[in-house]
């Protein structure tokens, strides 16, 4: 229900934006007088704008929805492969202990386990294309266990805010855009952004277990944060050491490395079981394109109503009073430049790059609020993308809270990334 209030405030919040813009054109003078407002040609040609952002938004989801056929067909027809040859289960038996606590309905050994682990790698090497068809293959084995099937189960709500909350390690593409901007350090936002984005993942995994009351202080679960932890810190310092170049080159090796690896492990065992990996591949592939099709119509909603949502003016309106906000109170206004990167990212991935690379352009890659953009951009997900998507790919319509705790991630990795930006750049 929550989710069909969001699609319906999107229209409307457009539509009475649209209107106060169409009507602030008509009496533009009086409003530059008197308030100093000023508005122009474009307000008058808002719903023109409008309506062309349907159909623009409408041909963007199904150009996602054909790329994804032949992601999902060939990623769902690996992880098949590593399924029928044991990898998936030897894979779950390393983050089972963990897994038990925060996934408590989850049983042991269950294929489930794997795909979510897959999924948070993929992830984690901000290996984006990877990362979508194995959250869908966690959602489709997570829903095998649902019992409510149009209600989201505890374990798919924390597996989602999880992965809206976007722990990445190596933001390859990011650091690639910061080059191509004319940026002297692509990679001096990487430890910025890391941290920005672990606060976000934290803040997720607290809030979901807070309403499902899972105990993060046992034993189990604080020596896997503390290792993931560490973790981190060796990354962060060891990177830290290379020249800028270097770690492009190690990055971009790793991520494929290990993605690639984890291919010819399957087949390698598949093999070594001596099943027949061919036929393996196909089964799976042919799960890929359907949950691809399904899709669609989700996403052509969603991506819709975000983009009446952002032609009609409405999140222009949203910076200037944040902006008018903090300057009331005396708050260094600085950030403001970089928020609308940081406000788009949970509506639209592309539409966030493209505020990114609006504002390194604006200010340059090197200034605070190009460095601030970039960070955003890396610290939180594309959450209602994530939502229309992965619910639609399993027809689940009763979301219940995962909106509200992918949200507070998000905002913790938003919150975060500011204090952090001013804390190594300002």
């Amino acid at each position: 229900m929550l989710l069909n209030y969001i699609w319906v405030g999107f229209f409307l919040v457009g539509f009475v934006v649209a209107l106060i813009r169409i009507i602030g054109y008509y009496f533009r003078d009086f409003f530059a007088e008197y308030f100093s407002i000023i508005f122009d040609r474009t307000d008058l040609e808002v719903f023109t704008s409008i309506v062309n952002s349907t159909f623009e938004m409408a041909e963007t989801s199904v150009t996602i929805a054909i790329y994804l056929i032949g992601v999902m067909t060939l990623w769902l027809g690996i992880m098949k492969i590593g399924e029928n040859a044991g990898a998936i289960n030897s894979l779950s038996k390393l983050v089972a202990p963990f897994f038990r606590k925060i996934f408590p309905d989850i049983p042991d050994n269950h294929p489930a386990t794997g795909s979510i682990l897959m999924n948070f790698c993929a992830n984690m090497l901000g290996l984006d294309n990877a990362a979508t068809p194995l959250g869908l293959k966690a959602m489709k084995d997570l829903q095998d266990l649902n019992t409510k099937k149009d209600t989201a189960s505890n374990s798919q709500i924390m597996f989602i805010v999880l992965n809206t909350s976007a722990l990445t390690i190596v933001p390859i593409s990011i650091m690639a855009i910061r080059a191509a901007s004319g940026a002297k350090d692509p990679t001096d936002v990487f430890v910025p952004l890391l941290l920005a984005t672990y606060f976000s993942t934290l803040a997720g995994l607290i809030a979901v277990s807070v309403v499902q009351r899972i105990n993060l202080l046992n034993k189990v679960v604080l020596a896997y944060l503390g290792g993931i932890t560490i973790f981190i810190a060796l990354v962060i310092w060891y990177l830290n050491r290379l020249a800028q170049p270097q770690v492009e080159v190690i990055s971009r090796l790793a991520g494929n490395f290990i993605l690639f690896l984890f291919i010819i492990t399957f087949i390698w065992l598949g093999v070594r079981k001596k099943i027949n990996i061919y036929e393996s591949f196909i089964e799976g592939a042919k799960e890929g394109f359907q949950v691809a099709i399904k899709i669609i119509p989700y996403l052509v909603a969603m991506l819709v109503a975000i983009g009446v949502f952002r032609a009609s003016g409405a999140m222009d309106f949203i910076i200037t009073g944040l902006d008018k906000f903090f300057s009331f109170f005396g708050i260094n206004t600085d950030f403001i430049p970089a928020l609308p990167t940081a406000i788009m990212k949970p509506l639209s991935g592309s539409g966030a790059r493209g505020l990114m690379v609006e504002a390194m352009k604006t200010y340059g890659p090197d200034s605070f609020v190009g460095r601030l953009a970039s960070t955003f951009q890396g610290s939180t997900e594309t959450t209602f993308y994530t939502l229309a998507v992965y619910f639609g790919a399993v027809n689940i319509r009763k979301i219940r809270y995962t909106v509200t705790c992918g949200l507070i991630a998000d905002l913790a990795g938003i919150v975060a990334a500011i204090f952090i930006a001013y804390l190594f750049f300002h």
